[in-house]
């Protein structure tokens, strides 16, 4: 099967400072990855150059068969549902649930066209799904950071993406909230027709069995990638971090100690 997205010699420069040098990495079918990595390791980079929002200065990206420079990645946005702090803050506070996630369908913030039956059906579907069909008319403003993520993940899934990209969304969620959000992605993981799923994080603990491998950056470099049971280990990680960690696997649950 056609990888969904692979990245080759992927070069970022900005002046005098290489924020990614010549990452090569690749995302199969039936494949969920977690990224990790220090602040500063090049993972937000990574993820505005594959959602088009930051212009590689070398290298290939070629995401479900079209490749950057020879395609409008503006309509390839919509087959890549991206979940993240940048969206959720510019959500107007007036938006319901329900025009929220139909403007996923458009990759467009504040949809301003009129809503279809189709839409409206479609919206209400994902939001059964999701287990928010009790917010469709709750005004953003008055959703807690929970519920939010949750929306905003309907929203990515009105498109029917093929790659759903989750960038950091524990943060802010109080512990319980954190658990529940997690089982929550775990489930919609595990779904027949669910997209491949990257999770971007900080935080071992993150890691639900749904992830099967793992991406590891410091320094604009990868310290390690592939199965999560081989590449994501204490060594790894104590290079990627520059400080001794010991990683500990209980229950399939990660922890790990600095």
């Amino acid at each position: 099967m056609n990888p969904i997205l692979t990245v080759s010699k992927l070069l970022i420069q900005r002046g005098a400072q290489t924020i990614l040098n010549r990452i090569n990495w690749e995302v199969k079918p039936g494949e969920n990855w977690v990224i990790l990595g220090p602040n500063g390791s090049g993972k937000t980079s990574l993820l505005s150059a594959l959602t088009g929002y930051l212009t590689p200065s070398d290298g290939e990206i070629n995401l479900l068969g079209e490749s950057f420079g020879q395609t409008d990645w503006r309509d390839l946005r919509t087959m890549v549902g991206l979940v993240s702090s940048s969206i959720l803050q510019r959500m107007p506070n007036d938006d319901t649930p329900l025009e929220t996630v139909v403007s996923g369908k458009y990759a467009m913030i504040d949809y301003w066209g009129k809503i279809s039956g189709a839409d409206k059906r479609e919206a209400r579907r994902i939001l059964r799904e999701i287990d928010a069909e009790q917010l469709e008319s709750r005004p953003w403003l008055y959703l807690s950071q929970g519920e939010r993520q949750r929306v905003l993940i309907g929203r990515a899934l009105m498109a029917h993406p093929k790659l759903l990209i989750l960038d950091e969304p524990c943060s802010g969620l109080d512990p319980v909230a954190r658990e529940h959000f997690l089982d929550f992605i775990e489930q919609l993981g595990r779904k027949p027709d669910a997209p491949a799923i990257i999770l971007v994080t900080h935080h071992v603990e993150e890691i639900r069995p749904l992830f099967s491998h793992v991406l590891l950056l410091s320094k604009g470099g990868v310290t390690a990638q592939g199965p999560i049971k081989s590449s994501l280990t204490s060594a790894s990680l104590t290079e990627a971090f520059g400080f001794p960690i010991r990683l500990k696997r209980k229950k399939q649950q990660y922890r790990l100690k600095v």
